[in-house]
């Protein structure tokens, strides 16, 4: 793709089988397996945030926010051959920037190596290292 523009646009919501492709790829299969749910929670994000060469969906961002006071990035996803070229950090930073005003930005991620590192170099910080130690994130997952 050298020589060639990604382009990262915040009026692109990606039909069901580009949505399939890309979380299949990079094997987020917990997604994948129920479709309309996956689909309904894109289409009920508050902004959602794609990167293509072409017509190709190469990755997403979505955040989920009342816009006023929290804003909760729920996904963030770039196909594996084009990690670590800046995709991820452009899909990040356009997806948060409506929000900018937010006093909370949250993210609730697996422990996957050079996550730490990838959100640490756009200004967040792990929960456990936050000032004096003092905040609580508290989850029910099912």
């Amino acid at each position: 793709m050298a020589g060639h523009e990604i382009l990262i646009s915040a009026d692109d919501r990606p039909g069901r089988e580009e949505l399939l492709g890309l979380y299949d790829a990079v094997g987020w299969s917990s997604y994948t397996t129920d479709p309309e749910t996956l689909e309904a929670a894109v289409a009920g994000s508050s902004r959602v945030v794609t990167a293509r060469y072409g017509e190709d969906l190469l990755g997403l961002a979505r955040v989920i926010s009342d816009g006023a006071t929290i804003a909760y990035l729920q996904d963030v996803l770039v196909r594996p051959e084009l990690q670590r070229e800046g995709v991820g950090r452009a899909l990040v930073v356009a997806a948060l920037e409506p929000f900018a005003r937010c006093r909370q930005k949250v993210l609730l991620t697996e422990d996957e190596p050079g996550q730490r590192a990838f959100y640490e170099s756009l200004g967040w910080t792990e929960i456990r290292d936050h000032e004096d130690g003092r905040l609580r994130a508290f989850v029910q997952l099912r």
